[in-house]
């Protein structure tokens, strides 16, 4: 994955968990807006969440900012 979609990927599980609690749990929807203005870049997370990791549609902030941060 991109460096710059891990990045993102950190900033949003930041700012989700600051304003709802560290149990507050996403998809990978949550790193784009509601159109779809960058497909390639939503399939490279899409393939990173489903077919790499093959997580469940919600999951914790906290777990996937660590999986980011860890280059996994």
């Amino acid at each position: 994955m991109r460096q710059s979609l891990r990045e993102k990927i950190v900033n949003v599980c930041d700012a989700k968990m600051a304003s709802k609690g560290d149990n507050v749990g996403l998809s990978f929807y949550a790193f784009f807006a509601n159109k779809n203005d960058n497909p390639e870049l939503l399939m490279e997370a899409a393939t990173w969440w489903i077919q790499k990791h093959q997580l469940d549609h919600f999951v914790k902030a906290q777990i996937i900012k660590e999986m980011a941060e860890s280059g996994q």
